[in-house]
């Protein structure tokens, strides 16, 4: 079985396993809709008090928030295995049978649970895009559609990445540091909107170190005609989603180093 086959399987059981409460994982949806439909509320709220932000509209900012909310749905929903990776496998000593086990350790991981309720995040992500598409009355062309997509497929790269290096702290630190929380719910919130309402450091922080900002503004900006917050020639912002991708394989380097050091429980 190749590592495409066996990870199907885990996905397979992961879904038997939550359907065995159907109940509970429509309600648990439907709050995870809810809860992420009533954030977007609160930004028509503030678009409808002041209008537009930097020159921004409502419908614009629209298409960044449901772009990212898409991103981060999928990762949330791959990446359980790393989420908890902390208490549930170094914590317990559990790490050892993945080791022992003649596949990845990352394979592993990304098969232990499939989060079927982030389903209610990703179809509000979609809705809001689509809103957003006709409010704005956007043409979607084949460059358009390609530049949407890469911005969507490498977004789920950075979260699953930042996710990555989180687990890799707890080789060292036990527990997962919650402190990572700020890339990951902090980054979405700051993705959803345009990197020139920020400060100079932030912006160059979110552009250069945790490059949200190459997989969320600069292909959004790019469909919706806006200008970048730095001189840059047209090409390298139509290729700065490929630095989600770099960054995950970065993390995956990282992760390598975490796991030589991994020392186990010692019982």
């Amino acid at each position: 079985m190749n590592a495409f086959q066996l990870y199907r399987r885990y996905i397979a059981a992961s879904i038997r396993g939550q359907m065995q409460y159907p109940g509970s994982f429509l309600m648990m949806t439907s709050g995870e809709f809810i809860v992420t439909f009533t954030e977007f509320v609160g930004v028509w709220a503030l678009f409808r008090r002041f209008g537009q932000i930097r020159g921004w509209t409502f419908a614009e900012i629209a298409l960044f928030y449901g772009a990212i909310n898409v991103s981060f749905a999928i990762a949330d929903a791959i990446s359980r295995g790393f989420d908890v990776f902390g208490p549930q496998f170094v914590k317990t000593g559990n790490f050892d049978r993945l080791l022992v086990r003649p596949r990845a350790t990352i394979l592993q991981l990304l098969g232990y649970e499939l989060r079927l309720t982030r389903i209610g995040r990703l179809a509000q992500g979609v809705i809001v895009l689509t809103i957003a598409t006709h409010l704005l009355g956007i043409e979607w062309d084949a460059r358009k559609i390609a530049q949407l997509v890469a911005a969507i497929v490498s977004g789920v790269a950075l979260f699953v990445g930042i996710l990555i290096l989180q687990a890799t702290l707890a080789f060292w630190t036990i527990e997962s540091l919650e402190i990572a929380n700020t890339l990951t719910y902090g980054g979405v919130e700051a993705a959803q909107y345009p990197l020139d309402i920020y400060a100079r450091w932030f912006r160059d922080f979110l552009i250069f170190v945790v490059p949200i900002g190459c997989v969320a503004y600069f292909p959004i900006a790019r469909i919706l005609g806006h200008r970048a917050p730095i001189p840059a020639p047209g090409w390298l912002l139509d290729v700065a989603p490929l630095y989600g991708i770099i960054f995950l394989l970065v993390a995956l380097r990282v992760w390598r180093v975490g796991v030589s050091h991994y020392t186990s429980t010692g019982t």
